[in-house]
């Protein structure tokens, strides 16, 4: 891997947690997310009054209801949340747009939700004839599956 293919960190940058069940979000990947624990729905709250950004990280368990830092996967998706919508039986739909990938720092769980001070990672840049073999050689492995 060349100098410039390194992935390199910026930004720390303090954001709610919304911990996700079974599911990853990349980067420019648009989900709507079905949340209905109270700690999740008051993180999505708190990001709406103020940027809109929410750190999208994966349980190691997803049963666990209530999680802490340990519970979570350090890396996520700093994402915006492009839509709300509260529903009569007290849960929320939301729609997300995948940001940027982050790596947690650390987790604060002292509040009525989860934050977590995060740093923001920069995707390597590819010249445009190695991202088409890459390409190509992803297909070529999923046409053959």
């Amino acid at each position: 891997m060349s100098a410039s293919r390194h992935q390199t960190a910026s930004n720390v940058t303090d954001v709610p947690v919304l911990p996700l069940r079974d599911m990853v979000v990349y980067p420019q990947g648009v989900h709507p997310l079905f949340v209905g624990t109270e700690r999740s729905i008051r993180a999505l709250e708190a990001a709406m009054a103020g940027d809109k950004q929410v750190l999208l990280v994966a349980k190691r368990d997803p049963a666990c209801e209530d999680p802490t830092e340990d519970d979570l996967f350090a890396l996520g998706t700093v994402s915006t949340i492009l839509q709300l919508l509260k529903l009569p039986d007290g849960t929320v739909k939301v729609l997300v747009e995948g940001g940027r990938r982050a790596r947690s720092q650390e987790m604060d769980g002292s509040g009525d939700h989860l934050r977590a001070t995060v740093e923001l990672i920069d995707e390597p840049k590819l010249a445009a004839r190695e991202a088409e073999g890459l390409v190509r050689s992803v297909m070529t492995q999923f046409e053959s599956t």
